[in-house]
């Protein structure tokens, strides 16, 4: 196991699903952790309550609010001080504002589904590099997804995919221009996790079989596949990883 026991690390979207995993695996490595929620202030009550002895900030921001983004990093620092690693987890699926979607279906999940999975992300990224960069270290991670390069499985999830895309992006331009400055920047790229998400995208698919049957190990990703990989990139052991994009699919997709 990893001792994380030096860092302090903000995670978003960690409430359920990915996030949470990913809160427990750090705190089982001894991190002091933000965990940042948006609505589920139970299920973050949930979360903290269930790892014994865990050193876990809660701090509560819409990302659809810019200004809420802005207190969450401020309110994040000033709680020890500094940030040493940035997990960028939060996102939204819309499953509408494809091309046969009404014009106002278009406009709002485009516009939603922005600003939380791209603008509220890249904020982050923008407050996190120049203080990594004072502080000569720091470690961004970003949770993309496969549909980021290969397309979703349906094009209701246009804006999703697109959104991935950018964030994956962003993040690797931080990578390549601030790597002498050991500020690193990961991607991981997961294929269909056991999330609320990926269920609700299977019952849009036809069901949870079809999509079983369409994966290579016939079955889903568990988040802690997803959460041992963060604490380990949290750890920095890797140096030279940075720029990378993992992916964990289970073999399904290939590039």
């Amino acid at each position: 196991m990893e001792d994380l026991s030096q860092k302090t690390v903000l995670v978003t979207g960690a409430s359920k699903g990915i996030g949470a995993e990913i809160v427990r695996h750090l705190a089982a490595s001894n991190a002091n952790v933000v965990a940042h929620y948006c609505n589920d202030a139970n299920g973050m009550q949930d979360v903290a309550s269930s790892i014994e002895g865990a050193n876990i900030k809660p701090i509560q921001a819409d990302f659809r609010n810019s200004e809420d983004v802005e207190n969450l990093w401020a309110e994040a620092m000033e709680w020890r001080g500094g940030i040493d690693v940035l997990v960028n987890n939060a996102a939204i699926i819309r499953f509408s504002g494809g091309m046969d979607d009404t014009d106002s279906a278009w406009e709002n999940t485009w516009d939603e589904t922005l600003k939380v999975n791209v603008v509220a992300p890249c904020s982050l990224m923008r407050r996190a590099v120049p203080h990594f960069r004072e502080k000569q270290h720091g470690i961004i991670i970003s949770i993309s997804s496969w549909v980021a390069y290969r397309g979703p499985g349906t094009p209701a999830m246009m804006a999703y995919a697109a959104s991935k895309s950018a964030v994956m992006t962003a993040t690797k331009t931080i990578a390549r221009h601030y790597a002498e400055e050991n500020v690193l920047a990961y991607v991981i790229a997961p294929g269909v996790v056991r999330t609320r998400m990926s269920e609700e995208f299977a019952a849009n698919a036809g069901g949870e079989d079809i999509v079983t049957q369409s994966l290579a190990m016939k079955e889903w990703i568990p988040p802690s596949d997803l959460a041992s990989l963060t604490v380990f990139l949290a750890s920095g052991k890797c140096r030279h990883l940075t720029g990378a994009t993992l992916d964990v699919n289970g073999a399904s997709y290939m590039r």
